[in-house]
């Protein structure tokens, strides 16, 4: 399958890294041949310095014979015109980065003439991120699977947790609840478990079950189901915009701090139920004054990671209880999980899980079993993969104990109608099912790559 990439920034780069890594043919194109360079050194891709949107580049990229272009160049309009040329010369199928919010708002309109198969909005990706964790305090992050029936959480083990010191088999029998732990990060090993793993303070565990399910695990752990009401964000840009949005309509009090006069004028005019005040949210004076202590959270999105790093720590020094940051270069995020910062998220990582979910999709449109959904997990070191079963296959009606996996691979979670199922030995899959499948591998393309 060959793909063109166009614009090598962090969005663009990181899906190089990770297509090439799945063996997809790639030809990344942008007009700084510096950073091509530096591509070239470390991807099995091809890189071709020039205008994304100059239709002798694309020719030379081969649009014409590939299956999907990218743009993903620092602008909408170039984005646009760039997928537009491609698919005039002869392309399968396009994708735009769009983050204008008056643009995107505006393109199913635009799709059609733009002739776009999808477009990506890097920014409501972290803002919708963000807004589940909000919605489920008790976790630092949530993944939705089954069209939302399902939920992956990431659920860090603090000094005094109950379930430090038991096995996972101990805490099936005591909480008897459907839910699986299916990953562990303890330090700089990550673990897909078994029923005889013992948990221990500061491990980082995912979570999968259905929503209400856990609901029920965080109460009978003696979590706290309050809610909330009073969020500080700092940084007024496009993810404020957006995350601002989804929280004043589910009833929460938002209060936005924006140094630029401009940015502050425009968020008032968008978002008249906020309160909005202009000043350096790196001022701590500043934070203490607007009531950083009696917020229920605080959401760091300033333009520059060091600056979301040092206020999500002065706010967990006044106690806030939720502390999520913006952190975008992924060394600086594992820095930051150290510190004690449960929560962060990346605008390029939410972008390029939309994409390459995209692109199994297209990859796997013929198999048995098609990936609908993925996600990386705890650093890129684990990745947790919906598949739906098509059709009838070998795996098809038979016992999971009857059906081997190989290490690291664990059937997680499947979901039949509307109703969620939790696995064991005696259950199997059945066509249309969905199945959740976590994998400390990232070669896995076919159902059938997780089985021995």
């Amino acid at each position: 399958m060959q793909i063109v990439i166009i614009g090598d920034g962090k969005v663009g780069h990181k899906l190089a890294v990770q297509l090439s890594e799945e063996d997809y043919d790639i030809v990344l194109i942008d007009q700084n041949a510096g950073k091509l360079k530096e591509a070239l050194n470390r991807l099995d891709i091809i890189c071709i310095t020039g205008n994304g949107a100059d239709a002798e580049i694309q020719k030379q990229a081969e649009v014409d014979r590939s299956d999907l272009v990218i743009a993903c160049a620092s602008t909408d309009e170039f984005n646009m015109l760039s997928c537009l040329l491609a698919k005039r010369l002869g392309a399968k199928h396009t994708i735009a980065r769009v983050r204008n919010p008056i643009y995107y708002q505006q393109i199913d309109l635009l799709r059609s003439d733009l002739r776009l198969s999808m477009a990506v909005n890097p920014e409501l990706s972290a803002a919708n991120e963000i807004a589940r964790i909000l919605l489920f305090p008790a976790a630092s992050k949530v993944e939705t699977f089954m069209k939302g029936r399902a939920e992956l959480v990431e659920h860090v083990l603090k000094a005094g947790n109950p379930l430090a010191g038991l096995s996972l088999a101990e805490i099936d029998r005591r909480f008897k609840i459907d839910m699986l732990v299916c990953a562990v990060k303890r330090g700089n090993s990550v673990f897909i478990p078994d029923g005889d793993f013992v948990l221990q303070e500061d491990d980082r565990l995912h979570i999968a079950a259905g929503h209400h399910d856990l609901r029920s695990f965080f109460k009978s752990m003696g979590k706290k189901s309050t809610k909330v009401k009073r969020v500080m964000i700092c940084g007024g840009g496009n993810v404020c915009f957006y995350l601002s949005r989804q929280l004043l309509q589910a009833g929460m009090q938002v209060k936005i701090i924006e140094r630029s006069e401009e940015k502050c004028e425009y968020l008032c005019e968008l978002l008249p139920k906020a309160t909005v005040i202009q000043g350096d949210a790196a001022d701590h004076d500043l934070l203490i004054e607007e009531g950083i202590g009696e917020s229920d959270a605080v959401v760091a999105l300033t333009g520059m990671d060091e600056e979301n790093i040092i206020m999500s720590l002065f706010a967990k020094a006044q106690g806030v209880d939720k502390i999520i940051a913006k952190v975008n270069e992924d060394s600086r995020a594992q820095m930051v999980e150290g510190l004690g910062i449960d929560s962060i998220v990346s605008v390029k990582s939410a972008a390029a899980d939309e994409i390459v979910n995209y692109v199994r999709a297209m990859k796997n449109s013929y198999s048995s079993a098609n990936v609908e959904t993925s996600y990386r997990l705890l650093g890129g070191k684990v990745e947790a993969m919906e598949f739906i079963i098509r059709k009838e296959c070998s795996f098809t009606n038979v016992a999971l104990k009857d059906l081997p996996t190989k290490p690291n691979h664990l059937i997680a979670c499947i979901g039949r109608g509307r109703k969620v199922i939790i696995p064991g030995g005696d259950d199997h899959m059945e066509v249309g099912d969905s199945v959740i499948v976590v994998t400390k591998e990232h070669t896995i393309n076919e159902f059938t790559d997780i089985l021995a």
